[in-house]
């Protein structure tokens, strides 16, 4: 503390980060990162890149707009690009959502939203979810100036069918609704097929998870293009360069890898339908998910006890000390092995 400090920092309550340690050997299923290295195309890319260390980059990122909007099959103008998809939504912070009624969301989810509403004064009101942990629609017809679903959602991994999404699109024309799908390519399906027919639709992506680029830091938004406009003032207001040319040419050459992609996804899909198995032999509840992570609790063990004990041996995992879900472990969907061996050390503990 200093007396230095404005008001808007002694008032901030940061997000807190999954752990980042480095022990040897340790098996990290704490922040769903992809198990699997990313595309070598991207590598090589990124390799390639060096001579351009000296220039800035392409403010607008231009050909990685032009590479995710084709396969997306929107136009570049309909994009946009930063660092991570944590920065996209925080600049859809002040440009989108700050009004004078209250931003909804779901009271599980993503702990970073109600970080950004604080620290841009965002006025917001949380939705719990029902007894299942499932997102009900009907709950959001109350007062309230915009909606922001992570879908799937995080922690559950549950995910709304893209016709529930238009659904509420439809109930509520003069809400924008913003879909962070940061996990949408493990089984999900996206809400970008439903740009072109509604104005009041924003969706986000990352590059961080199923394109293992999380060390890179690429994000993105999909909508019509007064709302991708009112992104870029913000980011032009605030650093014109987000993404630096490596980060660039990585994304372009992953975004074109569509082999390397779809291999991946499938082989963490399998994983976690073994994992999720392998929790349900020994009497966990596993909640249905459709990302790269399982949301799981066993009746009869503390979440936190479990989380503890996993620690010692040499597994991380992410427990949540708050209401609702405080005996629940969210578990990152490793390679076979790493998930073979939670599950052998669970079942030595429940």
């Amino acid at each position: 503390m200093s007396r230095f400090w404005s008001s808007v920092v002694h008032n901030l309550s940061p997000y807190v980060p999954g752990e980042q340690p480095k022990i040897d050997g340790l098996i990290k299923l704490n922040t769903n990162e992809n198990p699997y290295p990313p595309s070598p195309r991207a590598l090589a890319a990124i390799t390639a890149t060096t001579d351009r260390l000296r220039l800035y980059p392409d403010p607008r990122a231009t050909a990685l707009r032009e590479a995710i909007a084709k396969r997306n099959g929107v136009t570049p103008d309909e994009m946009f690009v930063g660092n991570g998809s944590d920065e996209v939504l925080a600049h859809a912070f002040p440009a989108l959502l700050k009004h004078d009624a209250p931003l909804l969301f779901p009271d599980i989810t993503y702990s970073f939203y109600p970080v950004y509403c604080r620290l841009y004064g965002v006025s917001y009101e949380v939705v719990p979810l029902d007894a299942a942990m499932r997102v009900n629609l009907a709950d959001y017809r109350r007062p309230g100036s915009a909606i922001l679903l992570c879908n799937p959602n995080a922690p559950t991994g549950i995910a709304l069918p893209r016709a529930a999404i238009e659904a509420l699109l439809t109930e509520h024309p003069d809400r924008l609704v913003v879909v962070d799908e940061a996990y949408v390519d493990f089984g999900a399906e996206s809400a970008v097929p439903l740009v072109a027919r509604h104005d009041n639709l924003l969706v986000v992506q990352t590059l961080s998870k199923s394109r293992a680029l999380a060390g890179l830091r690429v994000g993105f938004a999909i909508g019509q293009r007064p709302l991708i406009e009112a992104l870029e003032r913000v980011k032009d207001s605030f650093n014109s360069y987000p993404l630096d040319c490596f980060a660039i040419a990585g994304a372009v050459a992953s975004i074109e890898d569509e082999a390397w992609f779809e291999e991946t996804r499938q082989r963490i899909i399998r994983s976690r339908e073994a994992l999720v198995r392998g929790l349900a032999e020994l009497g966990f509840e596993v909640l249905p998910s459709l990302a790269n992570f399982v949301f799981a609790r066993h009746p009869g063990h503390r979440g936190a006890d479990l989380a503890a004990k996993l620690r010692k041996r040499g597994v991380l995992v992410r427990h949540f000390q708050k209401p609702r879900i405080e005996d629940f472990l969210r578990i990152t969907v490793g390679t076979d092995d790493e998930c073979g061996r939670l599950i052998d050390l669970l079942r030595g503990m429940v």
